[in-house]
């Protein structure tokens, strides 16, 4: 009995932890955005919303396919009728717009702002996750220190809204309040036939997570939707060894 009273209390303490870092009680089964396996490294096994995500790419295949894939997640999201804003320092951009109905996005719903410098990208980003009236907002810049992404965490504790954050070539991959750090990589695509170009593939490797499980997928993009190569409980544990490397 007393094991089980101890068990009890360190679930009860784990639940307080995890709401003062930003988590959410009770999460539901009806939550769920519908990511599949992916969302079995979250807790309650839920992709946290009402959240900052980022993402770290190095090339432009790495950028390209981190935009394709948070185009998936955005499709989640939106398709209730919601709204998201998508900022990017000129001359970047790393989204085609009308490749967006590829991933079931009308382009409509998607605003997109150029800035001229990442002050003004950081600073359109925190405002544009202020707005209750978005669901998501992506940005598109390179530097962000822990406290410009503790400010975009407490925004969207309030506003409820999403946010992603792609950093391309960072100088260092330095701590930041989000509460996950991705990385995405393309891998080979398998046709569909013996001619023609295969469905979009991926290496998605989510690096860290709080109070989650890092782990690592290989899937594609299918008209069906996200599709997990070979098996969809694919769940392969990253090392500390894989996180640092």
């Amino acid at each position: 009995m007393r094991r089980v009273a101890d068990y009890k209390v360190i679930e009860q303490l784990q639940r307080q932890i995890n709401t003062l870092q930003g988590g959410r009680e009770g999460l539901q089964e009806n939550q769920k955005v519908g990511l599949g396996a992916i969302e079995n490294a979250f807790p309650g096994k839920v992709f946290p919303k009402a959240a900052v995500h980022e993402l770290i790419s190095y090339s432009s295949e790495e950028a390209t396919s981190t935009s394709a894939f948070i185009s998936v997640v955005l499709s989640k999201l939106i398709q209730q009728g919601g709204y998201c804003l998508w900022i990017s320092t000129i001359p970047r951009r790393n989204i085609f717009p009308p490749a967006l109905k590829a991933f079931g996005i009308d382009p409509e719903r998607i605003l997109f702002v150029d800035t001229l410098r990442p002050k003004q990208t950081l600073w359109s980003l925190e405002e544009a996750l202020k707005c209750n009236a978005l669901t998501a907002v992506v940005g598109e810049l390179t530097e962000i220190n822990f406290s410009e992404s503790r400010r975009l965490q407490l925004a969207v504790e309030s506003s409820q809204v999403t946010g992603f954050i792609h950093r391309f070539r960072p100088k260092a991959e330095n701590a930041v309040a989000c509460v996950s750090r991705w990385k995405i990589s393309p891998i080979p695509s398998i046709a569909a036939n013996t001619t023609g170009v295969g469905f979009p593939a991926w290496d998605v490797k989510l690096i860290k997570v709080r109070n989650g499980k890092p782990a690592s997928w290989q899937v594609k993009y299918t008209p069906k939707g996200l599709e997990y190569i070979e098996d969809e409980r694919i769940h392969v544990p990253i090392t500390e060894e894989r996180q640092t490397g």
